[in-house]
């Protein structure tokens, strides 16, 4: 975009541009976003107080590819090593990390966190629920997820 390159942006060396200045201004007036041009700012800043989580941020052939990743923390990964081995799979840990940093977290928001259809994290919640990792309280609006032997 514009010679725009992932190091310049990650580094913060940049100036923003607008591909679509009325896209952008309808965004804004509806409250979508606030400022202009600071995203991976305040993205950054918000990354400091989350050592869980990292930016990622890439560039394939013209196109940009931007993601979260989730380090599964020691405390989780020790316990559940611990009963199941190596069997988890990397969205399993990376549910098992998400819920444990947001209980209160849907599986719309899960399927966006980590990346995979509602129908794949439905299927992987089945199986920790069936391996009596996690466990579900209250209504689909309003409940909770606990983690098993995460106290």
């Amino acid at each position: 975009m514009g010679g725009l390159k992932v190091e310049d942006l990650l580094k913060g060396d940049y100036i923003a541009l607008h591909r679509n200045k009325l896209l952008a201004e309808a965004f804004y007036l509806r409250g979508d976003i606030e400022k202009f041009g600071t995203g991976f700012f305040r993205i950054q800043a918000e990354l400091q107080n989350s050592p869980e989580l990292s930016f990622m941020l890439e560039s394939i052939n013209g196109f940009t590819r931007c993601g979260l990743n989730v380090k599964l923390g020691d405390k989780l990964g020790d316990k559940l090593g611990d009963k199941l081995g190596d069997k988890l799979g990397d969205n399993q840990k990376m549910i098992l990390n998400t819920i444990r940093n947001n209980p209160k977290i849907t599986l719309s928001q899960l399927s966006k966190m980590v990346g995979i259809s509602q129908t794949a994290i439905e299927k992987n919640v089945t199986k920790l629920k069936d391996r009596g990792l996690i466990e579900r309280f209250g209504p689909a609006k309003g409940g909770h997820w606990e983690i098993k032997g995460d106290r």
